[in-house]
């Protein structure tokens, strides 16, 4: 090969639902790149030849998530397709995408808190496989029975958390019925070493039962007694002009006319 090329340095995987893109430096000048994807079982598959780009999308050939790849990123000119020499190249770290890719944020669907019972239901995030029939398969739809769920909840304008653990879509927990709760979910994979939890989802918070109160706190007590302070100095200050304003015209009707 061109020992002359640069190779690519700072190669990182970066997924999330198992899309996963392939990230590396330096910005290529007179020169493209090619990536191969080698696995450990299957055979080696290009993507995104001759780019100038540096980034690759390389989801859809890591199909078999259990397998554990590496990626060989080629520094090749125009005329370096046209001859027999191994290009330059540089060797990624392994990756295993049922391993190491990030769960997303799960998507609330419904909540509802009725007397001291708070219900959640959330959707599993999708992935960028399909079946047969074209519907996105879910991280569920992967992990199975590997994939478990956390909610973590407690009392609106409160720091103490409690949680509690699911393999299904809900949750339902026993709550204080006079309070509203905020809470959100976080899938998990006890297996794994690293990477066990995923991202978290959207924060939301009960509103039954709401009062002003609950809402502001004290800091309602200090703005009504901010404002009651201003209207009542504005009164007084007003009654002064006024009084002072009375005085001065009937001290003038007393004067004798000219």
């Amino acid at each position: 090969g061109n020992p002359d090329l640069p190779t690519a340095v700072n190669i990182t995987w970066s997924s999330i639902n198992f899309k996963t893109i392939l990230q590396w430096q330096p910005k290529p000048s007179g020169y493209f790149y090619t990536v191969e994807i080698h696995g450990q079982t299957s055979n080696t598959k290009k993507k995104c030849i001759l780019t100038t780009e540096t980034e690759c999308d390389v989801t859809d050939v890591l199909r078999n998530v259990m397998e554990t790849y590496t990626a060989h990123i080629l520094s090749i000119t125009s005329s370096g397709m046209d001859n027999f020499e191994e290009p330059p190249f540089a060797i990624s770290e392994k990756f295993t995408p049922y391993n190491q890719t990030v769960l997303g944020k799960p998507e609330i669907k419904n909540y509802t808190q009725k007397g001291s019972k708070l219900n959640v239901v959330f959707q599993d995030p999708l992935t960028p496989y399909t079946f047969h029939n074209g519907s996105f398969q879910s991280v569920r739809d992967i992990f199975q029975h590997d994939l478990e769920y956390k909610l973590y909840y407690w009392k609106d304008q409160s720091s103490g958390k409690k949680d509690a653990m699911s393999k299904s879509h809900k949750f339902e927990v026993s709550v204080d019925s006079t309070k509203n709760y905020c809470f959100y979910v976080q899938g998990i994979i006890p297996s794994r070493k690293e990477n066990r939890n995923g991202q978290e989802s959207t924060v939301l918070c009960t509103s039954g039962g709401r009062t002003i109160l609950d809402e502001y706190g004290a800091e309602i007590f200090i703005i009504i007694a901010v404002i009651a302070i201003a209207i009542i100095t504005l009164a007084i200050v007003l009654s002064v002009i006024l009084c002072k304003r009375k005085k001065a015209k009937a001290a003038r009707e007393k004067e004798p006319l000219n």
